[in-house]
């Protein structure tokens, strides 16, 4: 494909053909991977509940591949609330509220808040739904020094990825807003309770504190990563960001999102969510066709891979920068005070 990148933006029509070779659930490929992904899972929580009688060290080390299993079934949870999963949206709804429960994430509530987060990528001007905390220079400069003080905190990683991942397990993901609306809300209350239910049925078999010493590391550890991995999909060294008069939607999709370049089996895992500026422009595609989309076509060639290694340098990234366009460190800015 010769196409250009400023041509492909610029052509509508050719940014739709595109997208839809790859626009298309295969339900072989679908079902399949829920078989490679939730059997696995569970046959992990089977060998960890035995391997309670030997050692807990072992069990730690069962939920972190444990975990792994959890990311690729959230990615399915994400595809359904996508629609790409499958043909028929009732399916797509019963598969993600299932796969929802099991990873501790109302269905509804979830896709409403990751729906307005394609919509509004990399616009300045419509941040704070579904998306990570940014502060501009200017705007963290007008804050107060508590305000500054929070920030600074919340944009610490050893803070971001425990307390972080407490707070989506624990608050977000477990109580509803006023300004929900009435199907967001129920289906919380449904989660709850289907994790309740859930709870019980496993403690009255294994015993309440063999139930928590499994399921509380697995669900940390996958949440955990999972925000990692969204962090780095959205803040990294050359992101854009555009206030809302300069905002265009396949800008954005590719300009303010990265091209995570995982090894294969951690790849494999996340379900091909690295190939993330392909993703935001197509969110109708199944996960399993993203990097072939990726890899045909020269627009999504060009974009430069983050590594795994390379991805620990975003971590310290903090504060978008509007005069020299890019994110900078908080250190930057004490040189400036």
């Amino acid at each position: 494909m010769d196409t250009t990148t400023d041509d492909f933006i610029a052509n509508d029509r050719s940014w739709q053909k595109v997208i839809m070779k790859y626009n298309r659930p295969d339900l072989r490929k679908s079902l399949w991977q829920i078989c490679n992904s939730l059997i696995p899972y569970l046959g992990l929580w089977y060998l960890m509940v035995l391997s309670l009688d030997y050692s807990y060290w072992i069990t730690l080390a069962l939920s972190f591949i444990a975990s792994g299993f959890l990311i690729r079934l959230f990615i399915i949870f994400h595809d359904c609330g996508h629609g790409s999963f499958f043909k028929s949206k009732r399916t797509n709804k019963i598969v993600g509220m299932t796969l929802g429960i099991l990873a501790f994430t109302p269905y509804y509530k979830w896709h409403n808040q990751h729906h307005i987060h394609h919509a509004t990528t990399g616009n300045l001007d419509k941040r704070g739904i579904g998306d990570v905390w940014t502060l501009t220079v200017k705007e963290y400069l007008e804050s107060s020094k508590w305000r500054r003080f929070f920030y600074r905190a919340f944009r610490n990683p050893f803070i971001l990825f425990t307390i972080g991942s407490a707070y989506v397990i624990l608050i977000q993901n477990r109580f509803s807003k006023r300004d929900m609306t009435t199907k967001e809300r129920w289906n919380i209350y449904f989660t709850n309770l289907m994790i309740l239910v859930m709870a019980i049925g496993i403690s009255l078999i294994i015993g309440l504190k063999a139930y928590l010493l499994i399921q509380l590391p697995v669900i940390f550890i996958s949440h955990s990563a999972g925000l990692w991995l969204f962090y780095i999909q959205h803040q990294f060294e050359d992101v854009s960001w555009y206030r809302s008069s300069n905002w265009d939607y396949k800008t954005a999709a590719i300009e303010g999102s990265s091209f995570l370049k995982l090894p294969v089996v951690l790849q494999w895992f996340t379900g091909n969510i690295g190939f993330h500026q392909v993703h935001h422009l197509g969110p109708g595609i199944p996960n399993y066709n993203l990097a072939r989309c990726q890899y045909e076509n020269d627009l999504f060639k060009k974009a430069k891979p983050i590594t795994l290694f390379s991805s620990f340098k975003a971590l310290r990234l903090n504060l978008w920068d509007e005069a020299n366009l890019q994110m900078i460190r908080f250190r930057k800015i004490s040189l400036r005070i």
